[in-house]
């Protein structure tokens, strides 16, 4: 496994990724590593004397050297390295998965450019990438501290999805970390689907559940001493609550399981296209 000693940020030019490339070097600085930004555009093999070809080319190709400005100078203490790469999009940003601890990319969400070039490159790295991933919309404001900047505003609450099912290290302790980092509370939501029709004999699982969550949560509280985590258990589907959830949140954490293939199941796809805050999709076993 290589050292995963960086944050990476997809550029390509777009407000979306300039987005991202603004979270990655907050997130560099407060985690005490470097900002690796890269960007992969396929270059024409020949003159083709198109504008409409050639035009994009050439703008795009000077995205990397206008965000390495961008963010020199509002942030002097940052380490950046910057790579301009011909290789395609997706198979360079999986590459760089590979030796980051984070990789941070642009987002359009659900709307009239749905499924254009930045969404899907968006969400099939998403799906692949061996590290965790958060995904940013053009706007958003990462709002974290820097350090010995007291009067930075902060972002919101981290919140994390959780499914008992699979309530996975590698999840948990991102979420954590993340608003440990951030100072922020951390809101931790498990939800359940209840039968159409319930027996009147039937147990309400609330309070085995709320048990279940505590014990999860038990020995991350216990190495995060100071967390401010609160639990909410909800009926009904993960996808509509945890949307809902990430109305005021500064951060939506969700798991991606490695075993299930390289793609991303209904809550992952409804949290992306709709939740109004930037989304980390944190792959585990």
């Amino acid at each position: 496994m290589p050292d995963r000693q960086l944050v990476t940020a997809g550029i390509d030019g777009s407000a979306e990724s300039l987005a991202a490339a603004d979270w990655g070097a907050r997130e560099a600085l407060l985690r005490g590593l470097p900002l690796h930004l890269v960007h992969a555009f396929d270059q024409p093999s020949e003159r083709t004397h198109l504008p409409e070809i050639e035009v994009p080319f050439h703008r795009e190709s000077g995205a990397l050297d206008r965000a390495v400005l961008r963010l020199s100078s509002a942030h002097p203490g940052l380490g950046i390295l910057d790579e301009q790469v011909t290789t395609p999009p997706v198979e360079a940003l999986v590459e760089a998965a590979e030796s980051s601890s984070l990789l941070v990319l642009g987002s359009r969400g659900f709307g009239a450019f749905a499924g254009t070039l930045v969404g899907s490159v968006a969400l099939t790295v998403t799906a692949r990438a061996s590290c965790p991933v958060i995904l940013v919309r053009a706007g958003a404001n990462p709002g974290s501290k820097e350090p010995g900047e007291e009067s930075a505003e902060r972002i919101g609450p981290v919140v994390l999805g959780l499914d008992l099912e699979h309530p996975c290290d590698e999840l948990i302790e991102f979420a954590f970390v993340t608003a440990a980092l951030h100072d922020v509370p951390l809101q931790v939501v498990h939800t359940w689907a209840v039968p159409l029709v319930p027996s009147a004999a039937a147990a309400d699982p609330e309070e085995s559940k709320s048990r279940l969550l505590a014990a999860a949560l038990a020995p991350w509280r216990h190495k995060h001493p100071k967390a401010r985590v609160t639990q909410r258990l909800m009926h009904g589907l993960a996808r509509h609550h945890l949307v809902k959830a990430a109305t005021d949140a500064g951060l939506l954490v969700i798991g991606r399981r490695i075993a299930a293939g390289e793609h991303l199941g209904p809550t992952a796809h409804a949290a992306i296209h709709h939740a109004k805050c930037p989304i980390a999709v944190v792959p585990h076993d």
